[in-house]
């Protein structure tokens, strides 16, 4: 017995040091990951004599806030000096819609290619997954002849249309990979008590769809939000997203570069999408694991 025991208590010493072990490398990989929004973070909250004098890691003498109001509300972006919030709003006027859109569309493509087999549906399923892997170069003059025969160019409703067109082929992936997950039985079984194509979806499939909603939803709000190549190419100064805006602001500078300003800028850029992926992140792996990337 003592022999047990003390094997026991030489397993429980192992494992006790390797779980310390893990969380080190744990807080280290964290730690080296944060850094650069550490750095950004107490750069805006120092002023530019400090900035210039002192060094990267070096903790603010001080708290400033004024950069943060500057960046926000008068900073230059450009040819204006109104800050940033101007294009927050209209980040959010092309998201919100595109994100509603590709998403629906995406759901009603996965039902369709998933559970409503018809002559060909594999060959336009190969055809629109090539959408995923066309990258954002290849479309820019297509799309800007279309949007102009369209007359939507340079407008909100543009940017909102090619971010649609480029994002359904992933929302279709995802959700015809999560659907082939659920036994087609539920469908027959509706299909034999009389129920729609519609009925079907809106009663059966959607309920249970929950988790690769959110999925999707997160990567096309992280995918729009962060977009610069279609924002700089297909919007008017008016209607130009945050991303344009916080490049145009750091490529600006009136006397001296104020990097905190800089900072400030950027961080409330990426705010958006951390808070998405704060609140929502547990709920994407779920989402992932229960079959986004299956099929």
């Amino acid at each position: 017995m003592s022999n047990i025991q003390a094997i026991r208590r030489k397993t429980t010493s192992v494992e006790k040091l390797l779980r310390v072990a893990l969380y080190l490398v744990l807080i280290s990989a964290a730690t080296i990951y944060l850094l650069p929004f550490i750095v950004m973070l107490i750069t805006s909250l120092k002023d530019v004599e400090e900035i210039r004098s002192g060094t990267l890691l070096s903790l603010p003498s001080s708290l400033h806030f004024d950069s943060w109001s500057k960046a926000w509300s008068s900073a230059c972006t450009g040819s204006t000096c109104e800050g940033i919030s101007p294009f927050f709003l209209n980040s959010f006027q092309i998201v919100i819609p595109a994100v509603i859109i590709s998403t629906i569309l995406g759901a009603i493509n996965g039902y369709v290619i998933s559970m409503w087999k018809f002559r060909g549906s594999d060959l336009f399923f190969a055809a629109l997954l090539i959408g995923c892997f066309i990258p954002f170069q290849v479309i820019l003059l297509p799309m800007a002849r279309t949007l102009g025969w369209l007359g939507i160019a340079n407008t909100t409703s543009g940017l909102v249309f090619v971010h649609v067109v480029y994002g359904v082929a992933f929302t279709t992936l995802f959700f015809r990979n999560f659907y082939q997950s659920v036994p087609s039985e539920l469908v027959k079984a509706a299909r034999l008590d009389g129920a729609g194509f519609f009925t079907i979806f809106y009663r059966i499939i959607l309920p249970i769809s929950t988790p690769i909603i959110v999925v999707t939803v997160i990567w096309q709000f992280t995918q729009i939000w962060n977009d610069f190549l279609f924002g700089v190419a297909f919007s008017g100064f008016d209607t130009q997203p945050v991303t344009v805006a916080l490049n145009n602001l750091v490529n600006t500078s009136f006397g001296g570069k104020e990097y905190n300003v800089d900072m400030a800028a950027a961080i409330m850029a990426a705010l958006p999408t951390l808070i998405v992926y704060v609140l929502a992140g547990k709920y994407f792996v779920r989402g992932l694991t229960a079959g986004a990337v299956k099929g």
